[in-house]
């Protein structure tokens, strides 16, 4: 054999000696070496040469096992080629990262890789010697390259592949014939006009997907080859391969069927061809009837179906799974849902029978696997025999389950994989689908309604056919159970003008969710009704509405029970349903979720959102109507062993009274309620308000000098767009700030300015510097001029506040500051946001009686009126803040009405005894000096210790030494465990001064010796505050 080898060395090394030779010069020699070394090891192979246009394509050799096993690949580069490089590059990651199976060569020497992982190298020769000294160069490893080649040769996919392994494979398979075949062929055919892909791209856009984008396309395509594939695999009695997919398809899945009749039957491209092969070959080695017999026939483990496209999702591509809010719905959630519906149905609307009640229509309108429809069929099917026998099994699917049960989706994998699991569903059953019948299983957007006009393209006119029916069914059908597990996903992906109005109007009767008890709900930013599963919801509303009756079951994020921007859909929601259940599933590890007791709360899912299932029922008796709510908590084996065991009726539901101005979906303490809404909220108190700075790029437009922040400016401003770009590491351009916008901001105006470089508070008591110019997506992505000017024509005062605290810490969320401020000053988390409030109000600069003017207090109009009617005397506006200052930082407050604030903005009570407003005035008026460090001294006697380096290196607080280490010299000693562990808002104030300035030099230990004592002396503050507050609530004027 190492005949063979000597033969192959000296054709390569006389073609090196050439000097001029391409790659593609040593291909007929390295196909001849591996025929020759598997033909005397008794293989069967087929090395074909793979054709590769770009250098995005596939590898440059394939090695089949002669029948429908791929061996392996080879991917080859000239000779000389430094291996070590080509290793690091993103070609050979992606080739990794996709086959199990793969050499590297130079044609010299050999690296053979294993699931990515190299596991064996060998240098036949050095390839210098011909390139450089012309002449034949001494073979070196021979026996080590046979070994590797015969290595490479035993590969074989194993014949027991688990789902989780198969989805694995598949879906590594499927990313590279998406990003490295479909998206770059589709790009060059859209260019030209023309092209099967393109004809293909532009149907489903059409027909399918409005605004479907190229990238989007080459994902849809790519599924929708592997998942029919996997369909058609499960058809085969013996062998598969791609050519037989066409054939083994149900007719009456048309779209697959239409592309099929392209994939395997036409011609797609010869590098479309190889990868689809490949996969078909990974299907081939898999026994997938056996996987799957092995439940729906004997009725044993797990459904493999559930969770085969999740763990595909997870590999292929997180960011979809995560954008489109696709989870896999555990069994025991869908076992509830069904049951609690097939129940209603009965008690409810005098449907005996239950599902199985030929009146019954049923819509999944996200319907993923199909894993609700799919329990409800068995249920309605179990409803039927029990009652009626089995004889009549085929009759009860025909009359009932194929025209009543409807479902949609809008990604192509869950679509094949839910079509492939009904039929096996129904085999099981007893009932399997005859030649021509299918389930109503519709591959649709449900939230795009825009009509769509016949296809008139030959081979695709399952396209528009399916869009029709899909269309008819959202449209005329009337639904009475519409149920599921909806995406949701905070940024929406379904952006259109009939999901727009389905929100804002009042559709048919159903209330807006933008407004509640008839006035607009004025959220300034209520982004998260624009979440999926709020659409999905509002669409099951608007059906159920529509047909006068029904049942809408679903989980979904819990977000709407209790967040104030959903006070309008809560109010919708009861005036279009009599009776309202929700099972709060909690489980929410964002707000550190407990059980009551204290221990850890587990989710159904693996997500960090707290769920709930909800059931809107819909009926019009009246002995029937409430809203009833029950709390599950606990481990999720816990919460799984309880909803296979529970139901409706003996869930624990306890009824609630949602009112005015929130309709709380949750219980809420009624003693505390109604008195603290009685007060005044803050933003009614300060009308001009805004959310602080919002810069989009932190490290680019704040520094920690006056002179840091110019140059950057100035350089920033100079560089060319890209340059800019890769120097300061910005990222790509988001809507709100780009690049180009930021450096005409500057340069507007015969800039850059110095005089535009200021102070601004970008953390508690973390004083910085940036460049403002108030323009908005420009160097600051959203600068609040209208608020922030106040703050730069004079002198000023301000406070910031959050709206609500998601992230479990009691509300500690309020920080005063006398300059601007960013958006994360009293937290970093995107839902507790910082608003600022400024104290007094300046003329603008271009009014004609500017100077004239002076500055006004930012209250509403009532406010020194009232508080002058019952006090004798009109306090000052820094006097109202101060006594507002000093009620928030009351731990009383803070403690009485901790749920009030953490869901909206505080609601201060005015005392009606002057006295009492004067000294909490006072003590507040102490706390903003504190806070603005304008009357620190050091009482405690906090000091700055240590020999050596200012540099902080690390920061640890050692508590029985009362220090804060910043290195292994230096430390502040004095600083309590009570003030280490102070908060303002999501941040531990010393903590968070120190660790933000990791890597620096501390230049400044007296201001932070300052900033310790204003701690010391805020907690000792708040203690006199709480012997005052109680007497604020005896008597509240306002």
């Amino acid at each position: 054999m190492s005949n063979v080898l000597y033969s192959y060395l000296d054709s390569i090394s006389e073609q090196t000696q050439q000097g001029d030779a391409r790659e593609e010069s040593y291909y007929p020699f390295l196909k001849t070496l591996l025929e020759e070394i598997a033909k005397e090891k008794e293989r069967t192979i087929q090395v074909t040469v793979l054709p590769k246009p770009t250098e995005a394509g596939n590898p440059d050799f394939r090695i089949w096992d002669g029948s429908h096993q791929v061996i392996g690949y080879i991917e080859a580069k000239t000779p000389g080629t430094n291996l070590e490089q080509i290793e690091t590059s993103e070609q050979l990651k992606r080739y990794l990262n996709t086959f199990p199976n793969l050499i590297l060569t130079d044609f010299y020497e050999f690296r053979l890789y294993r699931q990515g992982i190299l596991i064996e190298q060998a240098r036949l020769a050095r390839s210098f010697i011909p390139r450089k000294l012309k002449t034949k160069p001494p073979a070196e490893e021979v026996d080590s390259v046979l070994r590797l080649l015969e290595e490479f040769f035993s590969f074989a996919q194993p014949p027991t592949l688990t789902p989780e392994d198969l989805s694995v494979e598949l879906a590594r398979r499927t990313r590279f014939l998406r990003d490295e075949v479909i998206l770059p062929e589709l790009k060059e055919q859209v260019a030209k006009g023309q092209g099967d892909l393109f004809g293909f791209y532009d149907a489903f856009k059409k027909y399918l997907v409005a605004g479907l984008t190229e990238a989007q396309f080459a994902d849809l395509y790519a599924q929708t080859i592997t998942y029919g594939l996997f369909a058609a695999r499960t058809r085969a009695q013996n062998s598969f391969n791609r050519k037989m997919a066409y054939e083994l398809i149900p007719s009456t899945i048309g779209i697959l069927r239409d592309v099929f009749r392209f994939i395997s039957l036409g011609k797609p491209s010869p590098q479309m061809e190889v990868i689809v092969d490949d996969i078909a070959a990974v299907l081939n080695s898999a026994d997938v009837q056996a996987i799957l017999s092995q439940y729906y026939r004997q009725g044993k483990g797990d459904d493999p179906i559930l969770h085969f496209y999740e763990t595909f999702l997870a590999e292929y591509d997180p960011e979809t799974r995560e954008r489109r809010g696709v989870y896999y719905t555990p069994q025991p959630v869908v076992n509830y849902i069904v049951r609690s519906v097939n129940f209603l149905l009965k008690q409810r609307f005098d449907l005996s029978d239950g599902l199985a009640d030929e009146n019954v229509t049923l819509l999944d309108p996200a319907a993923g696997t199909l894993t609700f429809p799919a329990e409800a069929i068995r249920l309605a099917f179990q409803e039927f025999t029990d009652k009626y026998g089995e004889g009549a099994k085929e009759t009860f699917l025909r009359r009932h389950i194929l025209p009543h049960f409807y479902a949609f989706e809008l990604l192509m994998a869950p679509y094949a994989i839910g079509h492939m699991k009904i039929g096996f569903l129904l085999e099981a059953l007893g009932t399997p689908l005859r030649n021509g019948e299918r389930f109503q299983f519709y591959l649709t957007n449900t939230l795009e309604m825009e009509d769509l006009q016949r296809i008139s393209i030959p081979g695709l006119s399952s396209l528009s056919e399916e869009s029709h029916r899909a269309a008819e069914v959202k449209k005329t059908k009337k639904i009475l159970v519409i149920l599921g597990n909806p995406p949701y996903s905070g940024i929406s992906a379904n952006q259109n003008e009939w999901t727009e109005n389905l929100l804002k109007t009042d559709i048919e009767g159903a209330q807006s969710y933008y407004t509640v008890d008839n006035q607009p709900l004025e959220e300034k930013n209520p982004k998260w009704i624009q979440d999926d599963y709020v659409k999905f919801l509002r669409f099951a509303q608007w059906k159920i509405h529509k047909a006068g009756r029904g049942i809408v079951a679903m989980i979904t994020n819990h977000g709407y029970l209790d967040n104030p921007t959903f006070r309008g859909m809560r109010q919708s929601l009861l005036k279009t349903f009599d009776e309202i259940y929700i099972l709060d599933l909690h489980g929410n590890s964002l707000k550190r979720e407990t059980t009551p007791e204290g221990k850890p709360d587990e989710n159904v899912f693996d997500i960090r959102q707290g769920v709930a299932i909800g059931i809107f029922v819909k009926h019009g008796r009246g002995e029937y109507r409430g809203v009833y709510h029950a709390d599950l908590f606990g481990t999720r084996e816990h919460k799984y062993n309880w909803l296979e065991t529970h139901d409706l009726t003996n869930a624990g539901y306890q009824p609630l009274s949602p009112q005015s101005p929130y309709y709380f979906f949750i219980p809420r303490p009624k003693e505390n309620f109604h008195t603290y809404h009685s007060w005044i909220p803050v933003p009614e108190i300060f009308p001009v308000k805004s959310v602080g700075i919002v810069t989009a790029r932190d490290k680019l437009t704040i520094k920690w000098t006056p002179n840091e922040i110019w140059t950057t400016v100035l350089t920033f401003s100079k560089l060319r767009e890209e340059l800019a770009r890769q120097t300061f590491q910005l990222g790509k351009d988001t809507r709100d700030w780009k690049v180009h916008l930021a450096k005409q901001d500057i340069l507007r105006d015969n800039g850059p300015i110095r005089e535009r470089i200021v102070p601004i508070l970008y953390r508690p008591f973390d004083v910085r510097y940036t460049y403002y110019t108030g323009r908005s997506r420009g160097f600051h992505c959203m600068p609040r001029p209208k608020v922030m000017r106040h703050m730069l024509a004079g002198e000023n005062v301000g406070v910031t506040i959050t709206r609500q605290v998601k992230s479990g810490e009691s509300w500690q969320h309020c920080l005063v500051s006398d300059l601007i401020v960013e958006s994360s000053l009293v937290s970093n988390k995107t839902s507790e946001i910082g608003y600022f409030f400024p104290l007094y109000l300046y003329p603008s600069a271009t009014a004609p009686d500017a100077f004239q003017q002076v500055k006004t207090p930012n209250f509403a109009e009532w406010l020194l009126p009232k508080l002058t009617d019952a006090y004798g005397f009109t306090p000052t506006p820094e006097q109202v803040l101060a006594y507002i200052y000093a009620v928030l930082y009351s731990p009383t407050y803070r403690q009485n009405y901790a749920e009030e604030l953490r869901i909206d903005f505080p609601r201060i009570p005015f005392t009606s005894d002057s006295k009492v407003f004067v000294q909490m005035a006072e003590l507040g008026q102490e706390l903003i000096d504190l806070h603005l460090l304008r009357k620190v001294s050091n009482q405690i006697g906090v000091k700055y210790q240590g020999r050596g380096s200012d540099r902080i290196e690390f920061v640890r607080y050692v508590p029985n030494n009362k220090r804060a280490n910043i290195n292994s010299d230096k430390y502040f000693e004095g600083i309590t465990p009570e003030m280490w562990d102070y908060h303002i808002g999501g941040y531990k104030v010393l903590e968070k001064y120190l660790k933000d300035r990791k890597g620096r030099t501390m230049d400044d230990p007296v201001g932070y010796i300052h900033i310790a004592n204003a701690i010391a002396q805020t907690i000792n503050i708040q203690a006199q505050i709480d012997k005052i507050y109680p007497d604020v609530e005896i008597d509240v004027i306002i």
